[in-house]
């Protein structure tokens, strides 16, 4: 079981975020100033990580959640609606500075992710947002891998993998069932999918 939470603490939801803008400045054939990257990656991490950190400490103290593994789809209510319009304003910001278009859409995918998610909430589907993490990395990475016409298909493969883990460790501590692990990968994959056939006909 320790192995099972070292993973899901490993690939928290919070640091997908942080982990696609990482992958993206790193892949991207595109030349950056390096100090143009830092800023990204410190507006990414503050805005996605340590802002909903902060939220969660927030609502607990206000006994709004019980705890910060928000296990009940009430207590993922409010965090997801915050995160979804959250999400939406990193990529307006992101696209006004239009040297990093393809990375706003996919939090215009995010958004798009997030809204599904919450939307099966009144079908009492709690989908795992761990799953969703995943599937949106593989998707963006998929992206990049068109958008740029480079062969990323090691890091694709790579990132199926540790979705596989991922998803069996959320099974493992008994966080999620199954469809709901599936449900939350088709979420994030095809979000990313979705916002890229946007960011093409713009």
């Amino acid at each position: 079981m320790r192995f099972y939470k070292i993973i899901s603490f490993v690939f928290h939801p919070l640091l997908f975020s942080f982990i696609g803008t990482f992958l993206f400045l790193f892949l991207s054939p595109k030349h950056f100033i390096k100090q143009q990257e830092y800023i990204i990656l410190i507006v990414i991490f503050v805005s996605t990580y340590i802002l909903p950190i902060l939220l969660l400490i927030l609502l607990k103290k206000m006994e709004f959640i019980n705890d910060y593994h928000l296990r009940t789809i009430e207590e993922r209510k409010f965090p997801i609606l915050f995160f979804t319009v959250l999400s939406f304003l990193i990529g307006r910001m992101l696209l006004n500075i239009q040297i990093v278009n393809l990375l706003a859409f996919s939090f215009f995918g995010v958004t798009l992710a997030l809204s599904a998610t919450y939307l099966l909430f009144h079908f009492n589907i709690k989908s795992s947002l761990h799953t969703l993490g995943m599937g949106g990395l593989v998707g963006f990475v998929i992206i990049m891998s068109l958008e740029y016409q480079l062969n990323f298909n090691l890091i694709i493969a790579i990132l199926f993998v540790v979705s596989g883990v991922v998803a069996v460790s959320r099974i493992k501590l008994n966080a999620h069932q199954n469809k709901e692990v599936y449900i939350g990968f088709l979420i994030g994959i095809l979000s990313q999918i979705i916002s890229f056939q946007v960011y093409q006909s713009i």
